[in-house]
Protein backbone atom coordinates (compact mmCIF):
# COMPACT_ATOMS: atom_id res chain seq x y z
CA UNK A 1 0.00 0.00 0.00
CA UNK A 2 1.32 3.60 -0.83
CA UNK A 3 0.05 6.69 0.12
CA UNK A 4 1.59 10.37 -0.88
CA UNK A 5 0.77 12.96 1.30
CA UNK A 6 0.88 16.37 0.39
CA UNK A 7 0.34 18.98 2.50
CA UNK A 8 -1.91 21.54 1.21
CA UNK A 9 -3.67 24.88 1.58
CA UNK A 10 -5.92 23.69 -0.68
CA UNK A 11 -7.24 20.83 -2.74
CA UNK A 12 -10.04 19.27 -5.02
CA UNK A 13 -11.49 16.53 -7.42
CA UNK A 14 -13.68 17.20 -10.22
CA UNK A 15 -15.69 14.28 -11.65
CA UNK A 16 -17.67 15.44 -15.09
CA UNK A 17 -17.56 18.85 -14.48
CA UNK A 18 -18.78 18.61 -10.44
CA UNK A 19 -16.67 19.37 -7.60
CA UNK A 20 -17.09 15.48 -5.26
CA UNK A 21 -14.10 16.51 -2.70
CA UNK A 22 -12.76 19.81 -1.51
CA UNK A 23 -10.83 20.67 1.22
CA UNK A 24 -8.36 23.72 2.62
CA UNK A 25 -5.54 23.32 4.48
CA UNK A 26 -5.05 19.60 5.44
CA UNK A 27 -3.69 16.77 3.25
CA UNK A 28 -4.46 15.46 -0.35
CA UNK A 29 -3.79 11.86 0.15
CA UNK A 30 -3.46 9.76 -2.96
CA UNK A 31 -4.29 6.23 -2.32
CA UNK A 32 -2.73 3.04 -4.09
CA UNK A 33 -3.28 -0.78 -3.46
CA UNK A 34 -1.15 -3.42 -3.87
CA UNK A 35 -1.45 -6.90 -4.94
CA UNK A 36 -1.58 -8.51 -1.41
CA UNK A 37 -2.15 -5.12 0.56
CA UNK A 38 -5.18 -5.67 3.24
CA UNK A 39 -6.97 -4.08 5.83
CA UNK A 40 -4.19 -4.14 8.55
CA UNK A 41 -2.06 -2.04 6.47
CA UNK A 42 -4.79 0.33 5.96
CA UNK A 43 -4.92 0.62 9.82
CA UNK A 44 -1.24 1.25 10.03
CA UNK A 45 -0.82 3.42 7.48
CA UNK A 46 -3.83 5.77 8.99
CA UNK A 47 -2.60 5.91 12.38
CA UNK A 48 0.46 7.15 11.18
CA UNK A 49 -1.15 9.73 8.46
CA UNK A 50 -3.00 10.59 11.76
CA UNK A 51 -0.28 11.21 14.05
CA UNK A 52 2.27 12.51 10.98
CA UNK A 53 3.48 15.68 11.96
CA UNK A 54 4.22 17.78 9.02
CA UNK A 55 2.86 21.31 9.79
CA UNK A 56 5.00 24.14 11.51
CA UNK A 57 3.81 24.85 14.66
CA UNK A 58 4.60 28.80 16.38
CA UNK A 59 8.47 28.33 15.39
CA UNK A 60 8.27 27.40 12.83
CA UNK A 61 9.48 23.96 13.19
CA UNK A 62 8.00 21.19 11.79
CA UNK A 63 5.60 19.98 14.73
CA UNK A 64 1.91 19.63 13.98
CA UNK A 65 -0.70 16.82 13.01
CA UNK A 66 -3.58 17.46 11.30
CA UNK A 67 -5.76 17.31 14.06
CA UNK A 68 -3.36 20.07 15.62
CA UNK A 69 -3.92 22.26 12.99
CA UNK A 70 -7.89 21.54 12.49
CA UNK A 71 -7.10 20.16 8.73
CA UNK A 72 -8.96 18.34 6.58
CA UNK A 73 -8.12 15.23 4.06
CA UNK A 74 -8.92 14.85 0.61
CA UNK A 75 -8.61 11.05 -0.23
CA UNK A 76 -7.75 10.32 -3.69
CA UNK A 77 -7.70 6.81 -4.96
CA UNK A 78 -4.89 6.30 -8.15
CA UNK A 79 -3.93 2.59 -9.12
CA UNK A 80 -0.84 4.59 -10.86
CA UNK A 81 1.12 4.48 -8.06
CA UNK A 82 2.05 1.09 -9.02
CA UNK A 83 2.98 1.22 -12.38
CA UNK A 84 6.33 -0.14 -12.91
CA UNK A 85 8.21 1.23 -15.47
CA UNK A 86 11.55 -0.79 -15.61
CA UNK A 87 10.98 -2.76 -19.09
CA UNK A 88 9.91 -0.56 -21.90
CA UNK A 89 8.31 2.87 -21.98
CA UNK A 90 4.80 1.69 -21.44
CA UNK A 91 3.85 1.52 -17.50
CA UNK A 92 2.89 -2.27 -16.48
CA UNK A 93 0.15 -2.50 -13.89
CA UNK A 94 0.42 -6.27 -12.65
CA UNK A 95 1.74 -5.15 -9.45
CA UNK A 96 -1.83 -3.11 -8.94
CA UNK A 97 -4.64 -4.41 -6.40
CA UNK A 98 -7.43 -5.76 -8.86
CA UNK A 99 -9.95 -2.78 -9.11
CA UNK A 100 -13.09 -4.29 -6.70
CA UNK A 101 -10.22 -5.49 -4.02
CA UNK A 102 -8.74 -1.99 -4.44
CA UNK A 103 -12.23 -0.07 -4.00
CA UNK A 104 -12.50 -2.14 -0.80
CA UNK A 105 -9.81 -1.58 0.53
CA UNK A 106 -10.01 2.76 -0.08
CA UNK A 107 -13.06 2.64 1.12
CA UNK A 108 -11.88 0.94 4.64
CA UNK A 109 -9.09 3.27 4.77
CA UNK A 110 -11.15 6.50 4.39
CA UNK A 111 -13.51 5.01 6.93
CA UNK A 112 -10.55 4.56 9.38
CA UNK A 113 -9.12 7.93 8.92
CA UNK A 114 -12.53 9.45 9.68
CA UNK A 115 -12.88 7.32 13.24
CA UNK A 116 -8.89 8.70 14.36
CA UNK A 117 -9.66 11.95 12.94
CA UNK A 118 -13.53 12.46 14.02
CA UNK A 119 -13.28 14.43 10.48
CA UNK A 120 -15.69 13.46 7.07
CA UNK A 121 -12.69 12.50 4.90
CA UNK A 122 -13.23 14.19 1.37
CA UNK A 123 -12.88 11.67 -1.71
CA UNK A 124 -12.72 11.40 -5.24
CA UNK A 125 -14.81 8.60 -7.19
CA UNK A 126 -12.69 5.32 -7.75
CA UNK A 127 -12.34 3.97 -10.85
CA UNK A 128 -13.44 7.92 -12.32
CA UNK A 129 -11.72 10.47 -14.41
CA UNK A 130 -10.59 12.82 -11.54
CA UNK A 131 -9.53 15.94 -12.17
CA UNK A 132 -7.53 17.13 -9.41
CA UNK A 133 -6.52 21.09 -8.31
CA UNK A 134 -4.02 21.41 -5.44
CA UNK A 135 -2.09 24.15 -3.99
CA UNK A 136 0.42 22.40 -2.34
CA UNK A 137 2.04 24.10 1.05
CA UNK A 138 6.04 24.03 0.96
CA UNK A 139 5.52 21.71 -1.39
CA UNK A 140 5.89 19.29 1.31
CA UNK A 141 5.08 15.86 0.02
CA UNK A 142 5.62 12.49 2.04
CA UNK A 143 5.53 9.38 0.78
CA UNK A 144 4.19 6.34 3.16
CA UNK A 145 4.55 2.48 2.34
CA UNK A 146 3.20 0.01 4.47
Amino acid sequence: MKLVVQRVSSASVTVDGAVTGQIGKGYLVLFGAGKGDNKAMCDKLADKLSKLRIFSDENDKINLSIADVNGDMLVVSQFTLYADCSHGNRPSFVNACPPDEANELYEYFCSVIEQKTGKKTQRGIFGADMKVSLTNDGPFTVILEA
